[in-house]
């Protein structure tokens, strides 16, 4: 049977539960389900390389192993109160001191905010047998997993709120392709999500930099993430785990906008920062009054890019989503864009077609890349175009990496072409820092002065008038003569 088989399997059989109501929910009860197991296969693995001398943070009756994996184990009522009063109770509480053992903090983070909401015990039975035929100790299972995984975490999204978007593999790989990570180098997104940008840098060093096992435990120690959210947090987390990170403690569950700027040290500085923050939303009260007084805003996309020009290292580099809405809006988006213009060299900005993100959302977007150090000279753009054939794209035909091969031969000899254009950046600040710049190498239709069109229009109408008057007349004169 194939992996997909099995996890359609899955959400069938929850769909029957009248516990779980809708997408998010039957996610979120396959997340901790999910990650309960694949956290027990990784265990495994450590206690064959730590030779016994491995210590679960998980007290020994709630590991999976122990009262999940035998197909003929507790069921039904049984099975619903150990859950409810044992497994999800003891783990929302598990207790560690600061820095005492980062996997049950990991551990207690994904359960502190998870539900069980399914209410049939032999349901949950029946979708624990299904999550058992996967193996997640083979290199062949994981890997499909993975794909499908991204194609879980794809489907979710029509269940997130506005400003909420999956981001396309193709554009996470694209970005952190042109940033160029490299191993050794602190990395962190801080809005990950469920870890699409995450996944691409660990996927991009471990390629490119990773030959040994110290290069392994380097890239374990240099990823970094934060998300607001619960569920994309939960997912995020075992995201990591499939990925290969050990122990995903730096996948924090917290609002990076809540801490004040100021309370931000060198410490906490990166070199690399790749995200799509969330667009088209707003904070909540008073998250503005942690920004400098100038660039206080309730825009949530506004607001992290504030904190990213301040949380990179100098020489630190960024490629990151935004909306059309940034680049053209004025107040205080004028003068982040001043800040961004004064502090970074923004070398790059992609403008990518309508319906990148579509079904979820039809706001034209923007990949800006910069560098901290040094103010911009010119900002280089490039009209991402669609395909041959296509219009738009959509679920069936979504955004794929190999489109982005001009841009990547382009990126390192650049020269003004049919998609490629320069402006200065005294250009850009005389026309009050608008940085939504129209290619100047498309021909568009002129479609004429609008009075001289007016008047061409009413002379038409009068015209019309006349010659049905005309009509008019001849059929009277024609009815009267027979």
């Amino acid at each position: 049977m194939s992996l997909s088989t099995t996890i359609k399997g899955i959400q069938d059989i929850m769909r029957k539960d009248a516990g779980v109501d809708g997408d998010a929910q039957r996610v979120s009860q396959l997340g901790w389900m999910l990650f309960l197991k694949i956290f027990d296969a990784r265990e495994e693995e450590f206690e064959l390389d730590d030779e016994n001398e491995y210590i679960t943070p998980i007290p020994e009756e709630l590991r999976w192993r122990n009262w999940a994996d035998d197909p003929e184990g507790i069921t039904g009522d049984t099975l619903l109160d150990f859950i409810n009063e044992q497994l999800f109770k003891t783990l929302k509480n598990l207790s560690f001191s600061e820095g005492d053992d980062p996997r049950g903090q990991v551990v207690k983070e994904v359960f502190e905010d998870s539900y069980n909401y399914m209410k049939n015990g032999t349901l949950i039975r029946q979708v624990i047998n299904k999550i058992n035929e996967i193996d997640f100790t083979s290199s062949k299972d994981l890997h499909t997993f993975g794909s499908i995984y991204e194609k879980i975490l794809k489907d979710l999204q029509s269940a997130g709120n506005a400003g909420e978007f999956y981001t396309p593999r193709a554009v996470t790989q694209f970005i952190v392709d042109m940033v160029d990570p490299i191993l050794g180098e602190k990395m962190l997104d801080p809005a990950c999500g469920t870890g699409g940008f995450l996944t691409s840098t660990i996927e991009h060093i471990r390629e490119k930099y990773v030959n040994s096992v110290d290069d392994h435990r380097i890239l374990q120690e240099s990823i970094s993430g934060v998300e607001k959210k619960q569920l994309p947090h939960l997912l995020c987390v075992t995201n990591m785990l499939l990925h290969g990170i050990e122990v995903p403690s730096r996948i924090r569950h917290d609002n990076t906008l809540a801490r004040p700027l100021r309370d931000y040290t060198q410490k906490d500085r990166v070199d690399i920062i790749v995200t799509n923050p969330p667009f088209g939303g707003m904070e909540e009260d008073g998250i503005e009054s942690s920004f400098p007084a100038a660039f206080q805003t309730r825009e949530t996309a506004d607001l992290f890019l504030v904190l990213i020009m301040h949380l990179l290292k100098e020489g630190g580099r960024c490629g990151i989503v935004l909306p059309d809405g940034t680049l053209f809006g004025e107040g205080v988006k004028n003068r982040i864009k001043e800040k961004l213009l004064q502090e970074c060299n923004l070398h790059t900005i992609v403008r990518l077609p309508n319906g990148v993100f579509s079904p979820y959302t039809g706001i034209k977007t923007n990949l800006l890349f910069f560098t901290k150090g040094e103010p911009t000279r010119e900002i280089w753009y490039y009209e991402h175009p669609y395909p041959a054939g296509y219009k738009s794209y959509s679920k069936t035909k979504p955004m794929r990496i190999e489109e982005f091969e001009p841009e990547k031969a382009w990126w390192t000899n650049r020269v003004e072409n049919e998609h490629a254009w320069c402006v200065k950046a005294e250009d850009i600040i005389a026309n009050n820092y608008n940085l939504d710049i129209k290619n100047p190498n498309t021909v568009e239709n002129d479609h004429g002065d609008p009075e001289e069109l007016l008047e061409e229009y009413q002379a038409l109408l009068s015209e019309i008038s006349e010659v049905r008057q005309e009509l008019k007349e001849e059929l009277i004169n024609s009815l009267n003569h027979n």
